[in-house]
């Protein structure tokens, strides 16, 4: 929890002042545009993406499978859409490499651990 306080108050300060240094550098208009471009691409690609992984969902599920690999694919492209229409260099770099099947693997793997290591501790709440 902690953690998420100091990434709530450290990431918007980066943001800034990268956006406020860029600004300086290339200029008001051009950084205006880029972020513009950066959330429409990243748009566009989450939309792909999520479409490709509901696909893969129905697939495995129609199959009688769990679709456990798809179903953190989701989680990743989803933040990963989010992070590009949040305003920012920093934000959309991370939303890019969740939204990429190359770049999203280890971070697939990350959330996968995690979400095991909160099962087996028992602190897990499942509510139905």
């Amino acid at each position: 929890m902690k953690l998420l306080v100091l990434l709530f108050i450290l990431i918007p300060a980066v943001e800034v002042s990268l956006l406020v240094a860029s600004s300086h550098w290339i200029g008001v208009l051009p950084t205006f545009f880029v972020i513009v471009a950066t959330g429409v691409i990243g748009a566009y690609l989450a939309k792909r993406q999520g479409m490709e992984v509901l696909r893969e969902i129905r697939y495995r599920l129609s199959r009688g499978q769990m679709p456990t690999e798809s179903l953190l694919d989701g989680v990743c492209i989803l933040v990963g859409a989010v992070l590009l229409l949040t305003p920012g260099y920093t934000t959309d770099i991370l939303g890019f490499l969740l939204l990429f099947p190359v770049t999203r693997k280890p971070c697939k793997h990350l959330l996968s651990k995690q979400i095991e290591k909160k099962l087996r501790n028992g602190k897990t709440i499942i509510w139905r």
